[in-house]
């Protein structure tokens, strides 16, 4: 029998018999990784396909003048490129840089409240307390409605004979009729009320799940030291949910951005453009003024700005994972 020399390594994964060199056979784990990729590659194509052929559609019909007014298909708005004339004329359109100042407004504040309410509220139900579950259900409620059917009920509440106005009599001695909705600056408030009851819930719900997740023999560690609620709640708490924090307002700065449903059916951006947001400015350009090229350029300015929120996003949470709290 002949004698096998040498040893087996990553580097070279070879063995010597009698003068021959055989190639050694790949590890087990290194087998099961092709076979892997092998299998899921169909899968990875299509999602590749699925999620850049819009993008590349979108990026080829913003440097032309495609309309449906047109008469041409997509295949052929080549005919009608304009260069980077969608994007020269974006630059100077008063009316999207109002719109994305409205969609800013919005976030400053409902965002914000969303976060402080939800972070309330996640504290008060991280204890024990008689009716706790059914508080908890009464709480989600808001979430699970359709933004539609929210913006209708927010319609109807904020009525000049509505029960808001009901309300604000009762409280004041004296009849009330603000016209909320058609005031320029309540209906941008009413609008942001609206969105801060719907989805602080969410919120909520995100931020307790990160409560829940701290560790507690620190916090009674930290009281038996002496620390005071507040002291336990900014030294441990806090440090403890930055990645939930981060991940919780992320994704609340990208969904606010983005508020249609319960806005247009609330105002529909009126009076006037005074709650024309950036998703209402363009739904109108689409539906009503039929730039389709104009619009998928906007579009595509506003992915790469969200793009680079979540980039951020993920630095941070990155950030905060490394960082020991």
């Amino acid at each position: 029998m002949s004698a096998v020399t040498g040893t087996i390594s990553e580097d070279a994964p070879t063995l010597e018999d009698d003068g021959k060199t055989v190639q050694a056979r790949p590890a087990p784990r290194d087998e099961a990784a092709r076979l892997g990729f092998r299998l899921t590659l169909p899968a990875q194509v299509l999602v590749l396909f699925i999620s850049a052929f819009p993008l590349l559609m979108q990026l080829y019909i913003s440097v032309t003048d495609l309309s449906p007014l047109s008469g041409l298909g997509w295949w052929n708005a080549w005919s009608l490129w304009n260069s980077f004339a969608n994007y020269t004329d974006l630059a100077a359109d008063a009316r999207f840089w109002s719109a994305l100042k409205r969609t800013a407004i919005v976030m400053i504040v409902c965002v914000p409240a969303e976060f402080l309410l939800g972070l309330a509220l996640a504290t008060l139900f991280a204890d024990d307390f008689p009716g706790k579950r059914i508080f908890y259900s009464i709480l989600l409620m808001p979430m699970m409605v359709v933004p539609a059917v929210a913006g209708y009920m927010f319609f109807m509440l904020f009525q000049s004979g509505g029960p808001v106005n009901d309300i604000l009599s009762s409280l004041t001695g004296s009849p009330v009729t603000i016209a909320w909705l058609s005031d320029p600056t309540l209906a941008l408030i009413a609008v942001m009320v609206a969105d801060i009851w719907q989805w602080t819930p969410l919120m909520f719900l995100i931020l307790l799940a990160g409560l829940v997740g701290v560790p507690e023999d620190q916090i009674k560690a930290a009281t038996l030291l002496g620390a005071n609620p507040w002291q336990r709640f900014v030294t441990i708490v806090l440090p403890k949910m930055k990645t939930i924090i981060i991940i919780a307002l992320a994704i609340r700065v990208i969904e606010n951005f983005k508020i249609f449903d319960t806005l247009y059916i609330m105002t529909g951006g009126g009076p006037g453009v005074a709650t024309e947001t950036i998703s209402v400015y363009i739904y109108k350009l689409t539906t009503q003024d039929l730039i389709w090229g104009y619009v998928a350029a906007i579009a595509l300015a506003i992915l790469i700005v969200l793009s680079i929120v979540a980039v951020f996003a993920m630095k941070r949470m990155a950030r905060a994972r490394q960082v020991p709290a």
